[in-house]
This record gives C-alpha cells, sequence and structure tokens, in this order.
C-alpha cells in the first residue's frame, strides 16, 4: 500500500468509529473528515467542497423543500385522511396507511412521509381501540421501504446513481429501482402486515386516548406540594402509601437544593417539588384533591393565554432544539409554552424538567394556547402526535402537488435533469406562495446535506487513491470461485450490518466505490452490486437509532430495543431473498 492509501484507510476508519461512537454529531464528523483529507492531501483543497454543488446534494435539499410545501398545503393530509375514514378496523388500517406511507415516501423524503401520516395512524388505532405499537413499526418500515422505489425516495438512491454516471458514464433514471424496489415494497408489506406486527409484546401500549387530559404513566413529571395539602409534614413513604402505589417519587426539589439520600424516608413540605412517575387516574385525583399541583401548570410568560390545552410531539433527530434543556430555551418566555413531562424512549427521565437535555425520540407533554400551539411545535422543529389542523387558504390546496407531479413527469420523460426538475418546482412553490419564504431554509435537513456534502469528496478520495480498488482487488480474489449470485447476497448483507452503525448516506459513499471495483474484478456489470448497495443502505430495521423514522416510532409506541431486531430481522432475510432472485432479472450480471 501507497502512503495515501494507508492514509485514506486510516482517516476512514476514524471516521466511522466517531459515527459508530455518536457522541458527535454526524455532520461535524464528516467536516472534520473532509478537513483532515484537505490537510493530508487526499483532496485537493479547490475541490474541497465541490460535494455541495453535486446533483445529488441538490436533489435531496429540493425534495425536502417540496415536501415541507405539501405538507403544508394539507392536500397528502386529506388523502391520508380520507383513506383512514374508508379503512375500518385494526387489519384494514394497517394496510391502506402502511401503503400510502409506502407510496408517498416513493416520492419525498421517508420522514416527511412519516410526519404525515403518523397522527392519523395514531388517532386510529385509539378510535378502534387497540395499541399504537401494532401499527407504528409496520408504518415506519414501509416508509422506509417504500424510499427503494424511485430515484428520489432516499438520498442512498441518488448517491448511488452519481457513482453509476462515473463508472459508465449514465446515471441511474427516475424509475429505474421501481422492479426491484416495488418487489421489496409488496412483500415486506405482505410480512409486516400479516406475520410482523404479531411479533411485537403486547405489552408495548404506547400512548394512550387522545381524549385524556394526559397520559402521564410513561412520563416523568413535575409536581408542588401546595400549601394546604394534606401530605405537608408526612414521609414520602406515606404519601405513596396513600396513593396505593399508583404514584412513585423520583425526587425532590426543595429550594434551590435537591434532596438526597433515602427520599422515601423524607417529610414534605409545602412548595416542595416532586419528580414523580404516575398512574393517570392516580395524578388526577392527587390534583383533584388539591394535595399537589402541576409545577409546570402556570400561564406562560408570553402572556395573554385564555385557553391552555396541552400536546404530545415528538423530538424528531434534526429537531434543533436537541442537546438544550428547558431551560435553555428558555420556553415560557420565548415561546408561551410549558414542558409538562418528558417520556424518553417509553420510559420517565429521573432528573429535573428545566435541567433535563432533550434527545431524539423524546415524546414532550406541552401547555401552550390552542390557536398557536400547532405554529409553536413546528418552530421548535417538533411533530404532532395528533392531526394537525389546516392553515393555508384553499387556493394552495392542490398546487404544490401539482407542481410536483410536472417535476415527476419532466424527470421521468428525460426531458430535463432531476436537479433542474425539481429547483423549477421550489421556485414556482415560491413564486405561488405555497410554501412562506421564511420555511424555505428550515424545511432541508441540513446536517445531512452537509454530510453528503462532506463525505461525496472523502470517498471520491477513496478512488483517487487507489485504495478502493486495493480493496476490491483484495476481496474479488477471495470470491473469484464464488458464485456471482453469492458475491452478490453479501454485498448486501454487509451493506446492511453496516448501515445502523452509520449515516445510510455514509454507507454508500465507502461502499459503492468498492462494489464497483469488485465487479470490474470479477469481469461483471456494476449494475446489480449498485442497487444491492442501495437496497441495503435503505433498509435499517434492526435499530431505533440507525434512521430517524425508527427513532420517531420509539416513544409514542412504547417500543424496546429489542422488539426492532424481533421484527426486522426476519425482514432483512426476506429483502435478501428476493433482492438475490430479482436483482440478476432486472440488472444482468453480464455487461
Amino acid at each position: 500500500m501507497t502512503q495515501d492509501q494507508i492514509a485514506i484507510v486510516a482517516l476512514l476508519a476514524a471516521t466511522l468509529a466517531l459515527f459508530v461512537w455518536n457522541r458527535i454529531r454526524f455532520d461535524l464528523v464528516a467536516i472534520g473528515a473532509l478537513l483532515a483529507a484537505v490537510l493530508l492531501g487526499l483532496v485537493k483543497a479547490d475541490d474541497a467542497f465541490s460535494g455541495f454543488g453535486n446533483p445529488a446534494v441538490v436533489t435531496v435539499a429540493a425534495v425536502l423543500v417540496i415536501g415541507r410545501a405539501l405538507a403544508l398545503s394539507g392536500a397528502v393530509d386529506r388523502m391520508v385522511a380520507a383513506l383512514a375514514r374508508v379503512a375500518d378496523g385494526r387489519f384494514a388500517q394497517m394496510v391502506v396507511l402502511c401503503s400510502f406511507g409506502a407510496l408517498i415516501s416513493a416520492f419525498m423524503n421517508n420522514v416527511g412521509a412519516l410526519a404525515l401520516v403518523l397522527p392519523v395512524a395514531i388517532q386510529g388505532a385509539r378510535s378502534a381501540g387497540y395499541s399504537p405499537s401494532a401499527i407504528l413499526m409496520p408504518l415506519s418500515f414501509a416508509t422506509l421501504l417504500g424510499g427503494t422505489i424511485t430515484l428520489i425516495g432516499t438520498p442512498p438512491n441518488l448517491l448511488i446513481s452519481a457513482f453509476r454516471e462515473k463508472a459508465v458514464g449514465e446515471p441511474f433514471h427516475l424509475f429505474d429501482f421501481a422492479p426491484v424496489g416495488l418487489a421489496l415494497t409488496v412483500a415486506g408489506l405482505a410480512y409486516m402486515l400479516l406475520i410482523g406486527w404479531r411479533l411485537i409484546p403486547s405489552s408495548r401500549r404506547g400512548r394512550r386516548a387522545e381524549e385524556e387530559s394526559f397520559e402521564i404513566s410513561r412520563y416523568a413529571t413535575e409536581v408542588e406540594v401546595t400549601p394546604k395539602s394534606r401530605m405537608a409534614g408526612r414521609s414520602v413513604m406515606a404519601f405513596e402509601e396513600a396513593q396505593k402505589g399508583r404514584i412513585v417519587v423520583l425526587g425532590i426539589v426543595r429550594g434551590k437544593r435537591r434532596v438526597a439520600g433515602l427520599i422515601r424516608l423524607e417529610h414534605l413540605a409545602p412548595g416542595d417539588l416532586l419528580m414523580v412517575q404516575a398512574d393517570t387516574q392516580a395524578l388526577e385525583q392527587a390534583l383533584g384533591d388539591g394535595d399537589i399541583t402541576l409545577a409546570a401548570e402556570h400561564p406562560p410568560e408570553a402572556g395573554g393565554l385564555r385557553d391552555l390545552v396541552t400536546a404530545e410531539a415528538v423530538v424528531p433527530a434534526n429537531a434543533w432544539i436537541r442537546g438544550a434543556s428547558p431551560a435553555d430555551l428558555d420556553l415560557r418566555r420565548r415561546h408561551g409554552v410549558n414542558l409538562l413531562a418528558v417520556s424518553r424512549h417509553g420510559h420517565p427521565v429521573k432528573r429535573r424538567l428545566r435541567d433535563t437535555a432533550i434527545e431524539a425520540g423524546d415524546v414532550l407533554l406541552l401547555q401552550g394556547d390552542a390557536d398557536t400551539l400547532p405554529d409553536t411545535l413546528q418552530a421548535l422543529g417538533c411533530l404532532p402526535l395528533a392531526q394537525r389542523r389546516l392553515t393555508l387558504r384553499s387556493r394552495n390546496l392542490w398546487l404544490p402537488l401539482a407542481l410536483f407531479i410536472a417535476a415527476i413527469a419532466a424527470t421521468a420523460t428525460g426531458y430535463v435533469p432531476a436537479t433542474i426538475a425539481f429547483a423549477l418546482a421550489v421556485m414556482g412553490m415560491l413564486a405561488a406562495r405555497a410554501i412562506p419564504l421564511r420555511d424555505l431554509y428550515t424545511a432541508i435537513d441540513w446536517p445531512v446535506v452537509v454530510l453528503l456534502g462532506a463525505m461525496i469528496p472523502v470517498g471520491g478520495a477513496l478512488e483517487t487513491t487507489g485504495a478502493a480498488q486495493l480493496l476490491a482487488d483484495g476481496i474479488a480474489a477471495l470470491a473469484q470461485d464464488l458464485p456471482p449470485h453469492l458475491v452478490l447476497a453479501v454485498v448486501l448483507a454487509a451493506t446492511m450490518a453496516v448501515t445502523p452503525m452509520l449515516n445510510n448516506a455514509a454507507t454508500v459513499v465507502i461502499m459503492a466505490p468498492i462494489v464497483i471495483g469488485i465487479a470490474q474484478q470479477l469481469g461483471l456489470s456494476p449494475d446489480p452490486f449498485l442497487i444491492a448497495v442501495a437496497i441495503g443502505a435503505s433498509c435499517d430495521f434492526l435499530t431505533p437509532f440507525g434512521h430517524q423514522n425508527n427513532t420517531l416510532i420509539m416513544g409514542p409506541g412504547g417500543y424496546e430495543v429489542s422488539d426492532f431486531w424481533r421484527v426486522g430481522l426476519p425482514l432483512d432475510a426476506i429483502i435478501i431473498v428476493v433482492s438475490v432472485l430479482l436483482i440478476p432479472i432486472v440488472w444482468p450480471f453480464i455487461p
């Protein structure tokens, strides 16, 4: 190996280790890797930021804006609601919503597709009397599968297309992925609707009915001992016994200090703040008796709020409030809302709410004015767990959808490249005021864009230094006596195994140059192997942390980490079998 080859392999190993460590944001890791590659002479300084002009990156940004415009228009909401009204019962709702989620995720960002269908799915489960956990995981997996159908369904497909253009001189077209992607989606949906959801333990209850004022059993919330409380002067143990064990005190804050030691023996005093985990009815009874009051339930300092309501919202991975505490955000003064409670992966947090750093997947119980709370959730970057009210004027209802369909048609016919078609659609939406100008940049998932723009030159260095070909030669030497179908299966399984630890885009950037080299060494077409990498990078079903969609449903569904591999492992096996059988038929091994 040359010095440059050793350097790029070492740099990628360090980058992958930081991705897996997950203590530093992935976009910062990617920028650090890019700058290190420049300093090491692996990437020319003039080419350092060329990745941000890559058509794949521009297309991803445009599709994200279009997805936001569709969400704001309410057109997709109306279609989902209409379909949900037709479906009667659990199985019918699962079939309709999962199929529709897969369909729209073929043409928009996976997270955006899930965000549109998620509230309807939760409400449908509540009205039909079954736990949301039965439908949310199948819905998340359906949106991931739907992304494999088209070029724009997911960033890995766009990246793979760019690598193919470099390798054979022509990119993949809009519906080139459809024959394999549709088959995988149908097979995956059949498994999840008939078998997969039954593998979820029945104890996963998820959120309770919306008619209840709040569901607190899986939350941690703060209550204050009132001046006239009958519990004042009595021990925490006596307080818990009086509530028949349905309220558990997790901690006490008295004044500016936290009471330490055996808190069950501590005597309560008026003004004490109690961090509690509680049964809904028990907490409501205690509140009604006047012994305690919700500590956060005071009129927000933004002022003038007369119609206070509560709402549940989930924190997505790209929310700007991630890592900040309510104290840092100053929610009452700046945003006019109270944070009443937090649930993390279905379990309560045990720190004071004001000092708890918000994480992706947290479910927040927020209180605010009925008229402004939906807009506040949007401003915080959170997704509501109840149906949204339409706020835009009806004249813009179907215009974004019409412009999007026009862009798809222009791309499919080859009239203009995808990048230009979707950029024109964005400009048309802005001109028609279908999306406010202030939402143009907030709609873009900038960490993903930065990751793509930074990792593309680093992946290019893997090729220019010859390291990718060196690795491919070694793998091809081991695989030269193996049938192509088995090599394809190994490539797909390896990509699936790596993806949960990395961002799917980073997986493609690393795997694509290697599989192109393997194909060249074996005298085979690179197409089936590139398709396998795109599928493997898009099908992340084993963990709640590898893809944002799985993170989003963990709290609302009340899932445990083990639930994902319990349901996802058989689905992975189905994906591998169907892919290995079908890919060579659509994309033959012989060039």
